[in-house]
């Protein structure tokens, strides 16, 4: 994958170059434009990345997948800064739609005039860890035959939980509120009320919608309505139910309420549940100002606003 891109990166360079000295693109306002999804692991992110490569050719925007060494969430100082730079200058993949597991990073500190738009999706605490600790051992049906890092381990959640295991010990809860909290020290500290503080601060303030696994298609109806340029077609092409749009980790058993009222008694469990709580509570407040039911079907609000008592008046 990492050969291929730098195959088609090289393309792009020499279709831009084989005529003499590259010319600078001026974009309209409206290209000008990139979406990063910083893609929480086992939050349905797959489900929900096939939709934007389905609709790419088609409302023609580019999508690029950030693909770092080992799964690394947090990037080195340097590659900060080459990421940076690659966003906001690389006109030809603009519009673009950037998806991986990277933790939020923050472009104003780089001097950058236009920010990118950022989305994500976060998924209750302990069914997101349950999915990745399956997903370990047995993959999903993406990629049925890829081999996965915990294979031939048949132990269950509940075992694993029972006997104080590592791969489900409460510190691996510890996941959404560093992604979105960024790539400070303290965000990565298991249990700090500093970056469960600050992943809120930067979901209100820096975050354009986050939604929630459970409430998926609702988060698609309101992205296809605020930014058409890049969903237009998006609801329609969740409601299909096509293949590419479901990935499902096999073998995945349900925990007991009894493992789950011991997850619960941590208090890093406490503090994800939290930030999730939090998430959901915006996401429905965004949800109930921008749609209404009917019949049991959500629709989307036309333009409520307009404008009156315009003055110079013009003759």
């Amino acid at each position: 994958e990492r050969a291929i891109a730098r195959h088609e990166v090289r393309e792009i360079e020499q279709r831009h170059t084989v005529d003499g000295p590259r010319q600078d693109v001026t974009l309209d306002e409206e290209d000008d434009v990139v979406i990063i999804y910083n893609r929480v692991p086992k939050t349905a992110s797959t489900s929900f990345t096939n939709i934007a490569y389905d609709l790419c050719a088609k409302n023609k925007y580019h999508v690029l997948h950030i693909n770092t060494t080992k799964n690394n969430p947090v990037m080195s100082l340097q590659d900060q800064v080459r990421f940076v730079k690659n966003v906001t200058s690389w006109k030809e993949m603009k519009p673009g739609f950037y998806h991986g597991h990277v933790s939020y990073l923050d472009f104003a500190k780089f001097g950058v005039k236009k920010k990118p738009i950022y989305i994500n999706v976060i998924r209750d605490p302990i069914e997101r860890l349950v999915s990745y600790y399956y997903f370990l051992r047995f993959g999903d049906d993406y990629r049925p035959g890829l081999r996965r890092r915990k294979q031939g381990d048949k132990k269950t959640f509940d075992e694993c939980v029972a006997a104080g295991g590592s791969d489900c010990a409460p510190e691996k809860l510890w996941l959404q509120i560093p992604f979105f909290c960024g790539h400070s020290s303290e965000c990565w500290n298991v249990g700090s009320r500093w970056a469960l503080e600050q992943a809120k601060y930067n979901l209100i303030n820096e975050y354009f919608l986050v939604g929630v696994t459970e409430e998926l298609e609702d988060f698609i109806m309101l992205l296809e309505a605020a930014l058409p340029r890049f969903f237009r077609g998006a609801t329609e092409l969740y409601r299909t139910g096509k293949k590419s749009h479901l990935r499902k980790t096999t073998e995945k058993k349900l925990p007991t309420k009894e493992t789950i009222a011991k997850l619960q008694q941590s208090e890093i469990w406490k503090m994800e549940n939290e930030f999730y709580e939090f998430a959901l509570e915006q996401f429905q407040f965004v949800r109930a100002h921008a749609v209404r039911e009917k019949d049991g079907e959500l629709y989307i609000l036309a333009q409520h606003f307009f404008y009156e008592k315009i003055y110079p008046k013009s003759n």
